[in-house]
């Protein structure tokens, strides 16, 4: 394809990118989604007759420019598609997280006046029927799968496929209405509006223009060279920045094809069969994916097991190097050479990871211990820094800069900058446009200069140039004696265990630091089987005296490693305890993304973090927790508190 094909010029709006497509790329594949075991696809000519068709189909049913359309179920082709399909009709999509519960939903859809709503199927559009009595603009609903609504009131529910039919029926005045519609689409129109996970507090309305996708799908798709020929699967929520800006600005800028798997528990059968070249996942996903290798790796046979410790050992050596294109001996590559056979092949190729050239990952910051383990097989997985108000893209991490301490160079058209308190501020074309109906967050965050403020602290490497992330701004304060407090940077560590799921390390204004641990259950569980331990639930398995052991080992070890940092070595846990039930988004403890709200774990937790600090050695706790099916309850348990041995800087270097 000539580069005036891909000139931007003209290419103001995805409804144009989807065009361009159609026209350049007609009869390859734009979507696949797995059904029933077999993989559909969408041709980039078919995606634009859908879109078009929907897009008429809603002028029909009467959506006028301006209007707010919620987008709620898991990745599927046609969901993707409605979200041109709703641009075109002059209006914008706001997806949601598909997990969200009606209240959380309620909020965002009353908030934004989402006059219409498309779901995936019944669960999400009983949602939407739970709370539509305070929800005042809602007028009408279009549903994907049919299945448990044939007996619903169909006055304002419309199936999908009805939808469609009436918009490839529809009118002159309806087709003149779109194409108008179309037309009027600029630059500086509203791509979609994505809400923040409200980390501190109510999420708010991010709004993002055609301009900052664009742009920033452009960029980057030129900073990794991706092309036509790409492969990704989506599978993240459609709510997050982080799927809209892959599997729909850089996919419909580049061409490349949006694979979508039949469904969570298929995700990993899927990636093995699809092979992504472009590949994303947030730390949490690498975290499970290692559990799961190391899970099966302890119930493997006593030879497969030491040869896989065996070549692990040298690649952690001189993996990365080779990924990097570095110098190294020609015995290690013969002797990498024969791992990639005996098992780092196989291995990629049990987490669909076989054909990866360009992975990222971000969200949060993941253990450099995580990081290398993936780098050593071969995987050139790269971080990247960003967030919401910034189409994602901050920074990012070039081929050969590697580093799992940093997350790379300012990304190409991007400005950063610290502030004298150590904030990160950045200036880009995906800069938003604003918080919806939030002046004063919006003034806040962004200047009359454009420069935004990130609410991380951070600092730029005098010799490499990179950014280092410490943490959020508002959770790196000072211990009573002065020294940094980092809690993120602990966290991550402990993480890196198999064993342990979460952390939640305080110790802000205090003499020490404490921590909470979550364990992973599949995890512990499949060690307890394995040592024939039984157990009846997460809360007794978590509390037994082996399992305390265990977490108190790798505290320990993770002390070693703080310590030998002078800037965080304060940061040392010296008590922790292992929850009885894991923190829970549904609970408020997470966030959708799995942040962790670190201010509602502090108050909810409050007489366990007293316990921590007053030398108990065991405290009893009633917790208010909810149900799958939305029931409310309460757990008790007695916890044991435990002591870590924590290190000084002299015992670490006479080690």
């Amino acid at each position: 394809m000539a580069q005036s094909d891909m000139d931007a010029t003209n290419m103001v709006s995805l409804p144009a990118l989807l065009r361009r497509n159609a026209v350049n790329f007609g009869s390859s594949a734009a979507f696949r989604e797995k059904e029933f075991g077999i993989w559909q696809t969408w041709s980039w000519s078919k995606a634009l007759n859908e879109a078009e068709s929907l897009a008429l189909g809603l002028i029909e049913l009467g959506i006028q420019p301006g209007d707010f359309v919620a987008i709620l179920g898991r990745n599927r082709p046609d969901l993707y598609i409605s979200m041109v399909a709703i641009q075109m009709a002059g209006a914008t999509p706001v997806p949601q997280y598909q997990d969200s519960v009606a209240e959380e939903m309620e909020y965002v859809l009353a908030h934004c006046g989402a006059k219409f709503v498309v779901a995936g199927d019944q669960e999400q559009v009983d949602k939407v029927l739970e709370i539509q009595s305070n929800l005042p603009d809602f007028e009408q609903m279009i549903y994907l799968d049919g299945r448990g609504l044939r007996k619903y009131d169909h006055s304002k529910l419309h199936s999908f496929a009805s939808v469609m039919e009436n918009g490839k029926n529809s009118g002159q005045n309806s087709k003149s209405t779109l194409k108008d519609r179309e037309n009027a689409l600029t630059y500086d129109s509203t791509c979609v509006m994505l809400y923040t996970s409200g980390t501190t507090g109510r999420p708010k309305g991010v709004v993002l223009s055609n301009a900052n996708i664009i742009e920033t799908a452009k960029t980057t798709c030129e900073f990794d060279d991706l092309k036509k020929t790409d492969e990704i699967v989506a599978y993240l929520p459609m709510a997050w920045i982080g799927d809209f800006i892959f599997s729909v600005g850089q996919a419909m800028w580049s061409g490349f094809c949006v694979n979508c798997p039949e469904s969570a528990d298929t995700l990993s059968t899927d990636l093995r069969e699809i092979g992504p070249t472009y590949y994303f996942a947030p730390p949490r996903v690498f975290e499970m994916q290692l559990t799961d290798v190391m899970i099966r790796m302890e119930d493997s046979g006593r030879f497969k097991k030491w040869l896989f410790d065996y070549f692990m050992e040298h690649a952690r050596h001189v993996g990365g190097n080779i990924l990097d294109g570095k110098s190294v001996g020609f015995g290690s590559r013969i002797k990498y050479f024969l791992g990639d056979l005996a098992v780092y092949g196989p291995l990629k190729n049990t987490l669909g990871l076989s054909k990866v050239r360009v992975g990222y990952t971000a969200g949060e910051a993941i253990g450099p211990e995580i990081f290398e383990f993936y780098r050593s097989l071969g995987i050139n997985l790269k971080q990247l820094y960003g967030q919401t108000e910034a189409s994602v893209y901050i920074t990012q991490q070039p081929d050969g800069e590697v580093r799992g301490d940093t997350v790379g160079v300012p990304t190409p058209g991007v400005e950063v900058r610290i502030s004298d308190n150590g904030e990160v501020y950045y200036k880009s074309p995906g800069t938003f446009v604003e918080y919806y109906k939030n002046p004063e967050s919006t003034a806040e965050t962004k200047d009359p200069e454009g420069w935004v403020a990130t609410g991380d602290a951070g600092f730029f490497e005098e010799d490499t140039g990179h950014l280092r992330i410490i943490d959020r701004a508002k959770d790196v304060s000072k211990m009573s004696d002065g020294s940094m407090f980092a809690p993120k940077y602990v966290e991550n560590k402990l993480k890196f265990y198999p064993n342990i799921l979460e952390s939640v390390v305080f110790g802000a204004g205090k003499d020490r630091c404490v921590a909470f641990i979550n364990i992973d259950l599949s995890a512990v569980g499949n060690w307890a089987e394995r040592n024939n331990i039984a157990y009846s639930s997460y809360q007794e398995l978590a509390g037994h005296p082996k399992v305390l052991e265990t977490i108190q080992s790798h505290v320990e070890e993770v002390n070693a490693s703080v310590a030998k940092d002078k800037m965080l070595a304060g940061c040392q846990v010296h008590r922790f305890l292992v929850l009885h039930k894991e923190l829970d988004a549904d609970d408020g403890e997470l966030t959708r993304t799995r942040k962790v709200r670190r201010k509602i774990i502090a108050e909810k937790f409050e007489d366990l973090i007293n316990a921590l600090y007053d030398g108990s050695s065991s405290i009893y706790t009633e917790t208010e927790v909810t149900y799958e099916d939305g029931r409310k309850g309460k757990i008790s348990a007695t916890l044991q508190i435990k002591d870590a041995t924590t290190n000084n800087l002299a015992d670490i270097a006479a080690q």
